[in-house]
């Protein structure tokens, strides 16, 4: 869990004024864990903290906030008539595009929420970590003062294919704050009529040239209706650079394309980086069973860096 940055400074570029919502600590069984996190804004809401009935009441106290900080705490069982018997500690703060300033460049977001600017020394040392070791912590309230880590910006990630895969991946990969996702195909009329909010269409008669505009640093998923438009897209990508890449497919036609792309000039370890297939065998052929095994490979792969800077919550 850790401060997603990026979708505060949507909501706000949107709405104007936009309410926090993060669970800062639980006390016994609660519906989410400490960093879950929602925005709250007049006519609608994003994330969640869990819990019906206490995101319910949250979020209306949320719209009504004056302050620019609150501190609540939650008897989930006597407050809220809910079957976990623990307690939540609950921070809502409001944001604008000037308070949004004052957090730019940071790694980790450490403010006083109870009142008192002076730092106590834990919160430093935390802080210390972070800057000289790279040790982001783990979000938590501590005397006083929530300390959050910044959700790095998200992944750049390219689907190649717009036809049924495509568009589960598409479905299953946008609402995740790791991803930016970039969904390309060689026409308008291949795309779905609504598309998933913050996805980026590129219709392109030629979609090898595209491939030019893509990050180095992106993943790329290639599902296209055509065999030879995979294969083009993997030499494409092989000349141009790419962080991962997977292509939907048989182990008969991945062993095909490996001879292909031996004899278009590509080195084998360099051949080797492609996954194919992607997904899930075990899960099945069905779009969204594919998606879901390749959303959850991309997912581990993505958060496996982070995990060995975490921060210990002592």
């Amino acid at each position: 869990m850790s401060f997603d940055l990026d979708a505060v400074h949507a909501a706000v570029a949107q709405y104007g004024r936009v309410t926090r919502v993060v669970i800062a600590a639980t006390h016994g069984s609660a519906p989410r864990e400490v960093g879950a996190a929602m925005l709250v804004w007049d006519e609608g809401q994003s994330g969640t903290v869990g819990g019906g009935a206490l995101e319910y009441e949250l979020a209306r106290a949320a719209r009504a906030q004056v302050v620019p900080t609150c501190l609540s705490r939650h008897a989930l069982g006597p407050d809220m008539g809910q079957c976990c018997g623990g307690a939540v500690e609950v921070v809502s703060e409001v944001y604008d595009a000037a308070r949004l300033a004052t957090l730019e460049g940071r790694d980790v977001i450490a403010r006083p929420v109870t009142g008192g600017d002076d730092t106590p020394l834990a919160v430093r040392r935390r802080l210390a970590r972070a800057r000289d070791r790279g040790e982001l912590p783990a979000p938590q309230l501590i005397e006083g003062w929530m300390v959050e880590p910044v959700r790095p910006r998200a992944a750049p990630l390219w689907i190649w294919g717009a036809g049924h895969v495509g568009r589960a991946l598409a479905a299953t990969l946008a609402p995740l704050p790791d991803f930016r996702v970039t969904w390309a195909d060689t026409g308008a009329a291949r795309f779905p009529a609504v598309v998933p909010d913050g996805v980026t269409v590129w219709p392109a008669p030629n979609l090898p040239t595209l491939v030019a505009h893509a990050p180095r640093e992106a993943q790329h998923l290639i599902v296209t209706y055509s065999h030879a438009l995979d294969l083009a897209l993997c030499h494409a990508l092989l000349q141009h650079g790419f962080a991962g890449c997977g292509l939907i497919g048989s182990a008969t036609k991945w062993a095909r394309f490996r001879k292909r792309l031996v004899a278009l000039g590509h080195a084998p370890a360099e051949i080797a980086r492609i996954d194919c297939p992607i997904g899930e065998p075990s899960l099945g052929k069905h779009p969204q069973a594919i998606a879901v095994g390749t959303a959850t490979a991309l997912l581990k792969r993505q958060q496996t860096p982070a995990a060995r800077h975490q921060g210990t919550t002592a």
